[in-house]
């Protein structure tokens, strides 16, 4: 089932503790513009399926990166896209939008996106891997 944009940003925003509905619009059309370019085919569809329309279109016309990023790198990349952030801050929005994201996608789809990812992205989602 797809979340309303509403539903969305207002997970987002308490997970983030922002003050605005702006600030968590924010940080997750950045996460998932970078997110996006991590992900392919099928796995990518199902999971823009899921999310509110705004946000899906985000993650199907990502930022290009030239390598897929370790979790710390993909953290620093969220931090030099908006403005005023720090690593800290950047962890922090990270963290808001993927765990709201892995709870709209679920288990099995959580599980094929992960297997695209580099190892740690289970962290950001919020979502510790047994190793």
């Amino acid at each position: 089932m797809t979340l309303r944009r509403e539903a969305f940003l207002d997970q987002v925003k308490e997970r983030g503790e922002y003050e605005t509905e702006h600030e968590a619009e924010r940080a997750a059309r950045v996460v998932l513009a970078l997110l996006g370019a991590h992900l392919v085919g099928d796995v990518r569809a199902q999971l823009a399926a899921r999310l509110p329309e705004e946000f899906a279109l985000i993650l199907l016309n990502p930022l290009q990166s030239a390598e897929p990023l370790t979790p710390e790198r993909f953290v620093r990349a969220t931090a030099a896209w908006i403005e005023g952030a720090t690593e800290q801050t950047a962890a922090w929005d990270v963290s808001a939008v993927l765990s709201t994201v892995a709870d709209a996608a679920g288990h099995d789809l959580m599980d094929q996106v992960l297997l695209q990812l580099p190892t740690g992205y289970d962290l950001l989602f919020g979502r510790p891997q047994p190793t």
